[in-house]
């Protein structure tokens, strides 16, 4: 997984200011996978644990796998706290193998991006069961008057961005169609719409959740990108608050017959 070490600095602000993926979402990908408390679970990419831990009581075990060690050491933080126990695995996708075991749903939350996706696909088809599935997630914005704040964020975010990391997302392929070549070639998209109001420093925050402007990336210019963060932003506070409606997505991706 190319990610490795990108996320280093990005941990305290990944863990307090992301988004985290809705509980109803996250139970609706378990029913309608017709998981009942059996089975294993790979969070592939796993952070600090955000999906693992919101699907673990549907599963008999959790594996959260992670390349860097920071992210690693916070999901195991994160599931104690939450009084879950899950088996912690350093290493990325270029480390599948069967030395994982097999497994009933494996996860990737924002992660699937920084793999080779097609051989990630590969590798996967020896451990996922018969019957079992990918889950892919992710949180985005609609196209909404509330979220017209995020063009301006949006440019901000790029302006420190280096132009090969802009270019690699603007060219890349949607994540369906290097599914629908895959063996997990039959995809159901799963959602959950929301809003919500947060204060412009927990922007500024989740600005540095993000690896490409994570505080070891932006070196002596973070103190440059928030303030400007804050100024342009600040037309569309409202008491301190900004509005936004969120997606929440799962792509569930299954063997044909499943």
């Amino acid at each position: 997984m190319a990610a490795a070490r990108r996320f280093q600095s990005t941990v305290p602000y990944y863990i307090r200011y992301r988004t985290r993926y809705p509980q109803a979402l996250l139970d609706e990908v378990a029913g309608a996978l017709g998981v009942d408390g059996g089975g294993r679970l790979l969070d592939l990419g796993c952070g600090p644990g955000f999906l693992a831990i919101g699907l673990a009581p549907h599963f008999e075990a959790v594996v959260a796998m992670d390349p860097e060690p920071e992210m690693i050491a916070a999901a195991e933080a994160e599931a104690a706290a939450a009084g879950l126990t899950l088996t912690l695995v350093s290493g990325g996708s270029d480390d599948l193998g069967p030395h994982l075991g097999s497994f009933r749903l494996v996860t990737m939350g924002r992660s699937f991006h920084w793999m080779a996706r097609d051989r990630t696909l590969a590798a996967l088809d020896a451990l996922v069961i018969p019957g079992g599935a990918i889950g892919l997630f992710a949180i985005d914005h609609q196209d909404t008057s509330e979220n017209a704040w995020r063009a301006t964020f949006t440019a901000i975010r790029d302006r420190y961005t280096p132009p090969s990391l802009r270019r690699r997302w603007s060219d890349e392929e949607p994540h369906e169609a290097v599914l629908a070549r895959s063996v997990f070639s039959v995809v159901h998209r799963l959602t959950y719409t929301w809003r919500q109001r947060v204060s412009i420093d927990d922007l500024a925050g989740r600005m540095l959740s993000m690896s490409v402007t994570a505080p070891t990336a932006l070196g002596e210019r973070r103190g440059k990108l928030e303030a400007e963060l804050r100024e342009a932003l600040a037309p569309y506070a409202t008491g301190g608050l900004v509005e936004e409606v969120l997606e929440a997505e799962a792509l569930l991706a299954e063997r044909p017959g499943s």
